[in-house]
């Protein structure tokens, strides 16, 4: 029995061959815009009536016609429902078989013809012939022109043409669109993302001349010994000529090759493109032409004869109100703010991206990773069994999706690797497809992550191995493969992570320590954090606030919850804290200021590109933040690679490092000396830090006179010594406390709470690992519930001394904590002491401080410490010290799911005010870190989107000495063994005071 097409594992019936794109003079259509649109609840028996003319001017409502944007989804548009899974299936594993309930939207239009299409003459066709194409329908459609049926595609991200001249005629024309949400295609497509319905990219008629440059394809190398280019291009047709005007070239043969001596090379850093145009009588076809060439030598990776370093991001196309529907001006954005941020490779996870992102590419400058539209995770779940990468019935579908692949983006110089696919197990048709590719093209590399033995592929590529296993694997001393005969071959590829630094809310930790292996071992080449950009989908709330929703906010049965939140952008193209940390950890310039001698130790981490671009600035500011010095530093002649010591002398002092004021620091600042194509003059590259006097940039800061914001802090006088008044309370200084120590009024505001805390909101690192998280493991604690019994309370001396003891319900493990309160120089004095009680062995804290709840409206915040945006010990990179300020509710990060955020690390003073300049003002003796919120870290844990949470009128501040890790345990390693926070007797100072 013949399978019905939409689930036949056969890829298409009546597309034509795929071909590269360009840039053709010839006439072309878009069949963009409004379409007749109605949704059908499943694909039984439906007929072509639907395709069958007249269309009618306007939908019917009446037979359940509507009008739907092309491109988009269907399900963004009110026609049933988003949902998300990351491995599951959302239907059962019955390969190649799908659900009878599988909406089929069925979509119409009418178009008028040009009266000077080609070939619209009587009689033979002379002008060619006529091609309809579709650049994306997710997931299989069939095609009709006129009432004429012209075939079916699947490959939801990979273009398809249909040949139509035969069945245009002059003026009106009709076409239409039958898609399924769901074919055998689907179990190609599982991969990690909204699963979105529709015509979704481009639709176009392209007039294709006779002859026709219907297919090119550009090889165009570049020899690092003698400075020359190679160019050969392959044309269909006869009669075709090139003419590369900036080399001489005019109507010459295309194929050439022409060796063309002193032809500047096309990398990442210089993306040096030529403009070419291939010519008949009938057709100019304009092409942008880069010269690279790409090569595994020597088990390293290289462009152009030298090794590269990926600084990459995997990208998928989103937008948060269009989906996969992506305009030029989104992608744009998307390739300035990795160029901004110091980014330079994208992996095109995990499918062919829109093409003009290509030109993107090419245009500004990124190394590409094109990966097929391939994924089957889902059948991890059973084991592998039925796997369509193991089936010989599935291998002309996987073959036609590398091959569409390749063909389509073959041209472009910014792609230099092909990738197979994602997480689609083993077996013999990923093999089948790699062999494709090396003979399609043998001048890029073929990677695929899912085969750990590596056998068909020249990258050996890994997702979320532990620093330790990447350090082993950079010695080449990691374990053999399975397959013993593969050893040798493994070993002598380089290695990438694929996937590495999972971006999913508060992190990710452990960047630093990741890029000094990448920097430490030849082999190891760079990795691309996981991922881009968060996929939320706006919404708007009852009182007109905007949100994001993810997995389950649509009610599916079957859902992943917030794991599409996953991005080092929020959905609306902000950047995280997690882009600026991994911006200034993958920085192309080293600047390390050595205070010792007073000088600038500058490396040029650029692959290819030498410091010439570059000005070089330092300022010199005192502990208040105000600017004492600055000035300029010659640029060094750095080839890429190349590293020099400079002297760090200037203005009044001579060394602004070894003779600057004492408590003042030093910044210098590596910047863009012009315009750059994706950024202005000035544009911060990269940038260092260091103490000017005896302070370390990594240590504790101590406390400088006259670092208050407002002025010199008072002078010290004589302690006052606490006081009982007659209603029984403690007074001390400026607070107030009850008889049995519970602090009640500081600075003349009411306090609600002002205990130990160790307890923070989970981040999704910390939910990460299962039954094995972190929160899991604090929560069987019990420190999300710790009581509080306080031993004694009374006057010693000259202070107040609380003595409690904190624990978990069916526990004998506790902390022993002091607090002891005393007056000093007119502000209460607060000297925390906590230390372990029972047995604590194998657990780590997830914070230790204090957490205070005062009656304040605050509005402004300002502190000396690192800032300005939030910092946490193994994800502080990117913060710098000096003085901040910020509204207060500027200090909360909108992670997609509420989750511990905002701390700012490092912190001598802080001052939290009202509109009226009254508050609290908190000193670190000698430094403390703080996060201030409206709502309790309760109600933060407790809100699954940022709109829930509504302030309750306090002031919540942590106040604290420590924090566990970050970690990327949300998918990979947890935090490193230095950034866990493991109880130990320990003591926070603080001096708490109005402002």
């Amino acid at each position: 029995m013949r399978l019905p097409y939409f689930v036949d594992p056969a890829p298409s019936e009546g597309a034509v061959g795929s071909r590269a794109t360009g840039v053709s003079d010839a006439p072309g259509l878009s069949l963009d815009g409004h379409w007749q649109f109605r949704l059908r609840p499943d694909a039984g028996d439906l007929g072509d009536a639907f395709a069958v003319e007249p269309f009618p001017a306007a939908p019917s409502t009446d037979a359940g016609w509507s009008e739907l944007p092309v491109p988009a989804h269907w399900q963004l548009h009110g026609h049933g429902s988003p949902a998300y899974t990351n491995v599951s299936y959302p239907f059962p594993i019955d390969p190649p078989f799908v659900p009878d309930e599988n909406p089929t939207g069925e979509y119409r239009r009418a178009f008028d013809l040009p009266d000077d299409w080609p070939g619209l003459a009587p009689g033979p066709q002379p002008g060619g012939r006529t091609l309809l194409r579709f650049d994306g329908v997710d997931s299989c459609y069939r095609v009709w022109l006129n009432g004429v049926a012209l075939g079916h595609a699947k490959g939801s991200r990979l273009a398809h043409e249909f040949e139509v001249g035969h069945l245009l005629r002059p003026g009106r024309n009709t076409v239409a669109v039958r898609v399924h949400q769901w074919s055998s295609g689907s179990y190609l497509e599982d991969q990690d993302m909204w699963w979105l319905s529709g015509i979704f990219r481009s639709v176009t008629l392209l007039a294709r001349p006779e002859p026709a440059l219907d297919d090119v394809f550009v090889r165009a190398g570049w020899d690092h010994t003698t400075g020359a280019g190679t160019l050969a291009i392959t044309t269909c047709g006869p009669g075709v000529r090139l003419d590369v005007p900036e080399l001489g070239l005019h109507d010459a043969d295309p194929a050439g090759p022409h060796v063309l001596p002193g032809t500047e090379p096309w990398t990442a850093e210089t993306p040096r493109l030529y403009e070419a145009v291939l010519h008949t009588d009938r057709e100019q076809v304009r092409l942008r032409v880069g010269f690279r060439t790409v090569a595994v030598t020597d088990g390293l990776l290289t462009v152009n004869g030298r090794p590269i370093t990926f600084r990459g991001v995997n990208r998928h196309e989103w937008h948060p109100e269009h989906g996969r529907a992506l305009d030029r001006a989104t992608m744009l954005a998307d390739v300035l703010l990795m160029k901004r941020h110091n980014i330079n490779a994208v992996r095109t996870s995990h499918y062919p991206p829109h093409p003009d992102f290509l030109d993107l590419c090419d245009e500004y400058g990124l190394w590409v990773i094109d990966e097929c539209d391939l994924e089957t995770h889902g059948f991890e779940q059973v084991g592998w069994r039925g796997n369509p990468s193991a089936d010989p019935r599935w291998r002309d579908a996987l073959l036609d999706r590398i091959q569409r692949t390749v063909e389509r983006d073959k041209n472009h110089p910014s792609v230099i690797v092909w990738s197979l696919g994602n997480e689609s197990g083993t077996g013999d048709n990923l093999a089948a497809m790699a062999h494709w590719c090396r003979a399609r093209d043998p001048e890029r590399p073929v990677h695929y992550e899912g085969d750990h033995d590596s056998g068909y592929v020249d990258l050996y590529s890994r997702m979320y191995a532990s620093h330790e296993e990447v350090d082993a694997i950079g010695r080449r001393a990691e374990p053999a493969p399975a397959d013993p005969a593969l050893d040798a071959h493994r070993r002598d590829l380089p290695f990438v992570l694929c996937e590495y630094a999972h971006a999913m809310g508060n992190g990710p930790g452990g960047l630093s320590e990741y890029q000094r292996l990448f920097e430490r071992h030849a082999r190891v080449q760079g990795g691309f954090v996981w991922e881009w950009i968060d996929h939320g989908i706006a919404r708007t709330a009852a009182d007109g606030r905007r949100w994001y929703a993810y997995g389950g906010d649509f009610d599916e049965p079957l859902h992943d919850g917030n794991f599409v939140a996953d991005g080092l952008l929020f959905p609306d193209r902000t950047p995280s804290p997690g882009l600026l940390e991994f911006a200034k950890v993958i920085e192309p310039v080293r600047l390390e200021a050595d205070p010792a001698d007073g000088s600038l130790r500058v490396t040029n981490l650029h692959d290819f590109r030498s410091l010439d671009h570059l000005a070089l600035s330092w300022r010199l500011e005192d502990s208040d933040g105000r600017v004492l010095e600055d000035g300029t530093l010659e640029v060094p002649d750095l080839a890429a690679g190349q590293a020099c010591t400079l002297p760090l002398s200037a203005g009044a002092h001579g060394s602004p490092v070894r003779s600057a004021p004492a408590g003042s620091w030093l910044t210098v600042s590596a910047v863009l000396a012009a315009d750059e194509p994706w950024a202005d003059a000035g544009h911060e590259v990269a940038w260092a830090q260091l103490a000017a006097g005896q302070e370390s940039r990594t240590g504790a800061l101590s406390p400088a006179p006259g670092s208050a914001r407002g002025g010199a802090r008072p002078g010290v006088r004589p302690t006052a010594r606490p006081v009982v008044d007659d209603a029984g309370q403690v007074r001390v200084g400026p607070a107030v406390f009850s008889a049995t120590g519970a602090l009640g009024e500081l600075a003349g505001l009411p306090v609600a709470v002002a205990r130990l805390d160790v307890w923070r909101a989970p981040t999704d690192n910390d939910l990460g690992g299962g039954e094995q998280s972190l929160a899991r493991i604090w929560q069987r604690a019990g420190l999300d519930r710790l009581r509080h019994r306080t031993v004694s309370a009374a006057i010693d001396g000259d202070g107040f001394t609380v003595r409690t003891r904190v624990a978990a319900a069916a526990s004998d493990r506790g902390l022993l904590t002091t607090y002891g309160w005393r007056e000093q120089d007119g502000c209460l004095r607060l000297d925390l002491t906590v230390e372990p009680d029972g047995d604590w062995s194998g657990l780590a804290l997830p914070r230790i401080g204090l957490q205070l709840a005062v009656a304040l409206g605050c509005a402004e915040v300002g502190w000396y410490g690192l800032g300005p945006g939030e910092s946490y010990r193994d994800s502080r990179a990117a913060a710098r010290l000096g003085a901040w300020s910020s509204p207060f509710e500027a200090l909360q990060t909108p992670y997609l799911m509420p989750q511990e955020n905002g701390n700012r690390s490092q912190v001598r003073w802080a001052e939290f005010t009202d509109a009226g300049g009254r508050g609290l003002r908190v000193t670190g003796d000698p430094v403390f870190d703080f996060a201030a919120r409206p709502w309790s870290g309760a109600a933060l844990a407790a809100a699954r989107h940022p709109h829930e949470l509504s302030p309750d009128g306090l002031l919540h501040l942590s106040l604290d000495l420590a924090h566990d890790g970050l970690g990327s345990a949300s998918c990979g390693p947890g935090p490193l063994p230095e950034h866990r926070l493991h109880p130990r007797k320990d003591q926070l100072s603080l001096l708490l005071s109005p402002v």
